[in-house]
């Protein structure tokens, strides 16, 4: 294991199940301090977290007790959809652990998506007025997009406003994500990148010149304090 520090945050290199037993070791730290709020990630290595978490019982049982669990994006489609973000969660880990219903928070994607946004952000004010998740899990795309905040993106560059918002995302229809205000208000961040095509986009996002537009990722500038990046070597190969 190694670390770099760099403008977007610190950087460890760990193999893919000691980045997953560190994400297991900060969520069952927050368990044991209380009740906490984690908000997931979608894609390949978040699911192959799940199926890590309940093959080898990393999570304590304060972690399934006291842990409530969101997704900080999410596609529009129900939960029974293999496309849907939650869904993953539910089916690769939440049922498997016994979470109970109280402590799972699916966006509403029954409504339509501006509605949706809307109700699960009234939702946030009522319950955490101030702040967002304790801990957001966050992906990397190729294109250095992060949650649903994609390249050209027009919420990109609002830092106030709702935490959770609905965006059309071009040829991908629309999404349901965290927003440059709701990771400001997170308790701390940490992105999974792992693989050498995720290469470049790290290298951008932690060394090139700011254009966040154009490279989403690099808003957890802005965060880096509170921000980790769990990434394999061949991610951090650029570094």
């Amino acid at each position: 294991m190694s670390d770099i520090a760099t403008s977007a945050g610190k950087v460890r290199v760990l193999s893919r199940e000691e980045s997953f037993a560190e994400l297991a070791r900060r969520i069952n730290e927050l368990a044991a301090r209380g009740p906490a709020s984690v908000g997931l990630s979608g894609g390949s290595t978040p699911k192959a977290f799940y199926a890590w978490v309940v093959r080898t019982g990393a999570l304590t049982a304060e972690a399934v007790a006291r842990i409530d669990w969101h997704v900080s994006d999410e596609r529009c489609v129900p939960l029974a959809s293999d496309d849907s973000n939650f869904g993953h969660a539910i089916r690769g880990m939440l049922d498997a652990l016994g979470v109970p219903a109280a402590r799972r928070f699916p966006w509403p994607v029954e409504l339509a998506p501006a509605e949706a946004a809307a109700t699960y952000e009234a939702a946030w004010a009522q319950r955490s007025p101030n702040k967002a998740f304790d801990l957001c899990v966050l992906g990397l795309g190729d294109d250095s997009h992060i949650a649903s905040l994609w390249p050209q993106c027009p919420l990109i560059g609002q830092q106030t406003g709702p935490r959770f918002t609905a965006t059309e995302w071009p040829g991908r229809g629309w999404r349901l994500t965290i927003t440059e205000a709701g990771l400001a208000q997170c308790g701390a961040i940490v992105v999974l990148v792992s693989g050498k095509t995720k290469a470049p986009a790290m290298l951008t996002i932690t060394c090139g010149d700011y254009a966040p537009k154009c490279h989403p990722g690099q808003l957890l500038r802005a965060q880096a304090h509170k921000v980790t990046w769990l990434a394999d070597t061949d991610a951090a190969a650029s570094l």
